[in-house]
């Protein structure tokens, strides 16, 4: 069955003082509505990607919550994947419509996290990861750090080759008017900004930030709307923590989930025209890009210092909306963003951020340090 994504929006991502969760899911909810020329009593099901919504917030009951907010009375399920549960509530909305249960599903991902002290919502974010690293006190900086410095003296990668991916992707956020951040930054501020966890600095680390994003999915295609299709998904699983991997230089459930969506499609990472992925942390970014088959291992951090993944210079863009680095990551918004870029810009909407001739998309979207992944892939 064909499926395909009417409607996407997303708030603004940053810090949103005086802003409900409840405001920003109606908004996107409402712009998305707008777009697919759908009402709310035609929606069949409505997913929620949230990770902190009980930790920060009190509140786990949140596809009650969105249900009874948006006054609608069908099935409604919270989908929780640490940092990639907005690409997993896509991809089990996605699923149902493609089985045949739902013909439209509304998929929301939300999360409200400056109202918190920054260490709550560490404290929160860590509970994606192992007992282990909670108890040697080991946050995600620490952890992708040492990722970060196996991945170097493996494959010769440098802090240069990093903090290029930082200044990619701010030189993409400002051209994107709902970015966490709207400047742009050069190598140098990157390698001088403070120290977080060697070889990672402040630069080098998404912020937290508050935002939410809204996808309608549909079986039940308007002929006056040109859909945008799902052509291709997949989602694997890896252990935990860190300590249980062979490897620290790949994420094993991303590329099983490339792989899965890349058969589904029929195509290979060579037709990819741009990719939206799960840059966390700038070394991220370039295990993604080795991870997805874009480049061969070791060859990302080089590509991406010499321009290749710009708006503009290469075959493949990467992070147009500015990564979770620069367009900021509230975590269970950020699958959904993701998603809601690769449409803009195969709709061809993107505006000073628009991949000239873009057809196919990519989104890979990843939970703690790659316990989960899930992939995405798109055509116009």
């Amino acid at each position: 069955m064909q499926v395909g994504v009417l409607g996407v929006a997303t708030t603004k991502f940053g810090e949103l003082w005086g802003v409900s969760p409840r405001q920003l899911v109606r908004q996107v909810v409402t712009e998305a509505l707008a777009q697919s020329r759908l009402e709310l009593k035609d929606i069949e099901a409505l997913y929620v990607g949230n990770m902190l919504s009980g930790i920060l917030g009190g509140q786990e009951n949140l596809g009650a919550l969105f249900a009874s907010e948006l006054r609608l009375t069908c099935p409604a399920f919270k989908i929780e994947g640490a940092c990639a549960s907005g690409g997993l509530a896509f991809y089990n909305a996605s699923l149902a419509v493609r089985s045949g249960v739902f013909k439209n599903a509304l998929v929301v991902g939300v999360e409200k996290m400056t109202d918190h002290k920054p260490e709550e919502a560490a404290m929160g974010l860590m509970g994606a990861g192992s007992d282990s690293e909670r108890q040697a006190g080991a946050t995600f900086p620490a952890l992708y750090a040492l990722m970060a410095r196996v991945h170097m003296q493996k494959y010769g990668t440098s802090e240069e080759e990093m903090a290029a991916v930082a200044v990619k992707n701010h030189y993409h956020a400002s051209l994107n008017g709902k970015a966490h951040f709207l400047n742009q930054i050069t190598l140098e501020q990157v390698l001088k900004s403070p120290q977080i966890a060697d070889p990672l600095k402040l630069l080098d680390c998404s912020p937290i930030s508050d935002g939410a994003a809204a996808a309608v999915i549909s079986s039940g295609l308007p002929k006056s709307i040109k859909p945008i299709w799902i052509k291709g998904a997949g989602v694997a699983t890896d252990s935990l923590g860190l300590d249980r991997r062979a490897d620290l230089t790949s994420l094993n459930s991303a590329i099983a989930a490339a792989k899965t969506a890349y058969r589904e499609a029929g195509i290979t990472p060579k037709d990819i025209d741009i990719a939206e992925v799960h840059d966390c942390f700038t070394i991220a970014e370039i295990m993604a890009l080795e991870d997805l088959g874009f480049y061969e291992k070791g060859k990302a951090g080089k590509a991406v210092l010499k321009g290749e993944t710009t708006l503009g210079k290469g075959k493949l863009t990467v992070n147009t909306s500015g990564g979770l680095k620069a367009c900021g990551h509230p975590v269970g918004a950020t699958g959904v963003k993701q998603v809601a870029e690769i449409v803009t810009q195969l709709r061809g909407e993107a505006g000073k951020k628009q991949v000239t001739g873009a057809k196919i998309g990519l989104a890979h979207n990843v939970g703690g340090t790659g316990a989960v992944a899930v992939v995405h892939i798109f055509s116009s």
